[in-house]
C-alpha cells in the first residue's frame, strides 16, 4: 500500500476545514496509508523584508526536509507550478503504485509560500490553479484530489 505523506506549514483551526479534512482522511484510509504533518510557520513582523521572508522560507524548509522518508516522490504545491487534471493526478499516483514507491509526499507551504531550493528538489510542481486559497482550503482539496485519483484508478463512478 502507497503511503502518501501531506506536510504542511501551518496548524488547520477552522473546525469547518478540520471537518472535511477529516472525511477525507477517512476514506483515504481503504486505499492508503495516509500522514499528515502540521508544521509551525517562522513567525516575521507585520510587514516583513524580503531577507525576513527568505530566511524563514529557509527554516521551514529545513523542518519540512526533516520529515520527507528517504527516496519519496515529492510534489511542491506552488502556485507557479504546473496544471494538472485530475485524470493526470491520478496518473501520477498510479506512476508511483507501479514503480514500487513507497512514498508520495505532498508539501504544502506557509502564507509565503515553500523555500525555493526546496521547490526544485521536487519531481513535480503542482498548482491548483492560479487564483490564491486559503491554504487550509488547500489541504481540504489536495485531499479531495488525491481521493479522487483513487478513485479513478479503480475505476468509481465517483469521478462522474
Amino acid at each position: 500500500m502507497l503511503s502518501v505523506h501531506i506536510v504542511c506549514v501551518g496548524k488547520m483551526k477552522e473546525k469547518f476545514y478540520i471537518g472535511a479534512a477529516d472525511e477525507y482522511i477517512k476514506r483515504l484510509s481503504a486505499y492508503c496509508k495516509l500522514t499528515i504533518t502540521e508544521l509551525q510557520e517562522e513567525k516575521l513582523p507585520p510587514n516583513p523584508s524580503q531577507g525576513q521572508i527568505d530566511a524563514a522560507l529557509v527554516k521551514e524548509g529545513q523542518a519540512i526536509r526533516a520529515r520527507i522518508p528517504s527516496g519519496a516522490h515529492m510534489v511542491a504545491m506552488c502556485v507557479e507550478g504546473k496544471l494538472h487534471s485530475s485524470e493526470q493526478l491520478a496518473a501520477l499516483v498510479q506512476n508511483c503504485e507501479v514503480n514500487s514507491a513507497k512514498h508520495l509526499v505532498f508539501l504544502i507551504g506557509g502564507s509565503f509560500g515553500l523555500d525555493p531550493a526546496l521547490k526544485q528538489e521536487c519531481r513535480v510542481r503542482l498548482s491548483m490553479s492560479p487564483m490564491t486559497f486559503p491554504h487550509h482550503l488547500a489541504r481540504v482539496m489536495l485531499l479531495e484530489q488525491i481521493y479522487r485519483a483513487f478513485k479513478i484508478n479503480e475505476g468509481s463512478a465517483y469521478h462522474k
